[in-house]
């Protein structure tokens, strides 16, 4: 019997990785992304192109205003830092946290989840290099996944226990990018930076493509994604 599992699908190399890792573990993915306010929004033509070209049953675009709050560079009119150094960027928690954004993001699929009896929820989140990021830490996930089970219908019965996968929470950039290559990953696909320009360039600038350069660097490779 195939094996039902919603993903969270940002169009970043994480997700990416994330979702090929659970192709590649004979799941039927149902893959959910988010229109939340953030500036990089072009990440969500990441998302469609990668859930089609590598499989996903089913691929929606939930919208909701995190910019609302602010709160963010990410989505408020905040800047986004930019040539930080690697030890600067783990300490303290970043400008570009969105309050609340990963507990809201597994909120929702856990409720899509429910309803497609679906007893498994990826994230690709990543303890090392976004450290200063406390809704990715392995205590906050566990902590997510008890309440999964006492919030929802079929973990009070007990039919199934719910479970949240973290393929890569202790894996570095270069360790994930190699783990996608395996696994047949096309990372021209995928976007991650925070400040990309208005045709979708990254900026090569910020934290999320230094690290992601970083990544690929120690790979010997070039990265394929398109830099302004």
């Amino acid at each position: 019997m195939t094996r039902k599992t919603v993903l969270l699908l940002s169009g970043g190399l994480d997700s990416a990785t994330t979702l090929a890792i659970a192709i590649s573990q004979g799941y039927e993915v149902y893959a959910m992304s988010f229109a939340y306010g953030q500036r990089h929004n072009h990440e969500l033509l990441s998302a469609a192109r990668i859930a089609s070209q590598y499989g996903a049953k089913e691929h929606r675009v939930f919208t909701i205003d995190l910019g609302g709050f602010g709160g963010s560079a990410l989505t408020a009119d905040i800047a986004v830092p930019k040539d930080r150094e690697e030890k600067t960027m783990g300490e303290g928690i970043p400008v570009t946290y969105v309050p609340a954004r990963n507990t809201v993001f597994l909120s929702f699929a856990l409720a899509w989840a429910e309803v497609l009896k679906a007893y498994d929820i990826f994230i690709g989140v990543n303890a090392l290099d976004y450290s200063g990021y406390p809704d990715c830490r392995p205590e906050f996930i566990q902590s997510f996944e008890q309440t999964a089970n006492l919030a929802t219908a079929y973990g009070v019965e007990g039919k199934q226990r719910i479970r949240i996968h973290t393929p890569l929470i202790s894996l570095t950039k270069a360790e994930i990018i190699r783990h996608g290559l395996a696994l047949g990953m096309n990372y021209a696909l995928t976007t991650s930076c925070y400040d990309p320009t208005p045709e979708g360039k990254a900026c090569g600038h910020c934290d999320a493509c230094q690290l992601r350069l970083k990544g690929f660097r120690e790979n010997a490779m070039p990265d394929p994604a398109s830099y302004a």
